[in-house]
């Protein structure tokens, strides 16, 4: 694959593309935008919601980001919401009362539009007082359709938290974690990175062959497995996680490293 060149660059933010003082570097910028001059679209595939995208958008300006861990579409240049795939209220009340039963110190939050909601005893580690985020009831955040659902649990090992989760949620629901802490993040059904860079890939009339992915964290797993059974590059950092690693195709260096620009520079 000495002269495989990528027609769609996909990259992960947090861990991956972002510095760990969640900045980017110059030498990321100017790498991604001589990519785009050369007519390669660039994706951002992140767990973050729209409304964390701001800063980026102010740093790139262009392509479109995969927000929510698959669930929303973003067009980052005009800010505009392309694509949803929402959990239903339904799925969210049958999900959330199973989980209160088997873990009782579990709380939940849920991200929908540009609005977080988190249960008064579910602690937020960012974005505490920033517009759009407030406390509801359950009851309250379970009566429209949502991006995503967070479950918290502040005591249990995150492997642990997050295996109880999957099993509850069982066929309604998918479930992926990005952080060391017991935070299980559940989206609808089906839904991962992997299904949202399919329908940006598709809109380009590009397939996973032709795809190279950029990502840290076991949420990014999906994404890595769909460009790598189709014959792509899905690059792993250094510091990835176990489970990632081991269906990475390509290594790269940390974030701090530039490993993002570093490996596109190779191609």
């Amino acid at each position: 694959m000495s002269d495989w060149r990528p027609k769609l660059i996909v990259s992960d933010m947090d861990g991956t593309l972002l510095r760990w003082d969640e900045t980017v570097s110059d030498a990321t910028v100017a790498e991604l935008e001589r990519w785009r001059a050369d007519g390669v679209p660039v994706v951002l595939a992140t767990g973050r919601p729209p409304r964390w995208m701001h800063d980026i958008r102010k740093v790139l300006g262009f392509g479109t980001a995969v927000c929510c861990n698959g669930a929303v579409t973003l067009d980052l240049e005009r800010f505009e919401v392309l694509d949803e795939d929402l959990l239903t209220p339904d799925t969210l009340r049958v999900i959330t009362a199973e989980l209160r039963l088997r873990q009782p110190d579990t709380w939940f939050a849920v991200e929908y539009g540009d609005q977080f909601r988190h249960e008064p005893t579910y602690k937020p580690r960012w974005d505490v007082d920033a517009p759009g985020v407030a406390e509801a009831t359950l009851d309250e955040m379970v009566v429209a359709p949502v991006a995503k659902l967070l479950a918290r649990h502040e005591h249990l090992d995150p492997d642990e938290f997050v295996a109880v989760v999957d099993e509850v949620t069982g066929e309604l629901a998918t479930v992926t974690h990005s952080s060391s802490d017991a935070l299980a993040e559940i989206s609808a059904r089906g839904v991962t990175k992997a299904s949202g860079l399919a329908k940006v890939a598709a809109r380009h009339g590009i397939g996973p062959e032709d795809v190279v992915v950029f990502g840290d964290m076991p949420n990014d797993i999906a994404a890595f497995e769909w460009v790598r059974a189709g014959g792509g590059r899905a690059v792993a950092m250094a510091h990835a996680h176990p489970e990632l690693m081991a269906v990475a195709t390509d290594v790269t260096g940390t974030n701090d490293e530039d490993g993002v620009p570093t490996f596109l520079k190779s191609l």
